[in-house]
């Protein structure tokens, strides 16, 4: 399986963008999917992720309420709904797919890494 993130760029505090993760292969809808990011000298954590089949899904308390994880397995794309953007979402975002279980926050459980998209909030 090979992944593509795509739908990053600058946006203002408040706003909102859209991030794409697009899978190549078979068997994509298998598989779960976790968004993570990575800001500068810092450590990669959990944003969000889906099971296999959608019907589960997690997102990390950091962003409850403002991002929305969601799939469609009939385009092999998992997406990213960002509303009410802060600086502090300023990162790299990568996609992961990787168990055929429900959603993990845990990046051990994924196989897969897409290469990431830059997200940048200004204030």
């Amino acid at each position: 399986v090979q992944l593509q993130a795509s739908g990053g760029g600058l946006v203002q505090a408040g706003g909102s963008l859209r991030l794409s993760c697009e899978a190549s292969g078979r068997s994509f809808s298998s598989y779960r999917v976790g968004w993570f990011r990575q800001a500068p000298g810092k450590e990669r954590e959990f944003v969000a992720a889906i099971s296999s089949s959608g019907y589960s899904i997690a997102h990390a308390d950091s962003v409850k309420g403002r991002f929305t994880i969601s799939r469609d397995n009939a385009k092999n794309t998992v997406y990213l709904q960002m509303n009410s953007l802060k600086p502090e979402d300023t990162a790299v975002y990568y996609c992961a797919a990787g168990g055929a279980f429900g959603p993990s926050t845990m990046s051990s459980r994924y196989d897969y890494w897409g290469q990431g998209t830059q997200v940048t909030v200004s204030s």
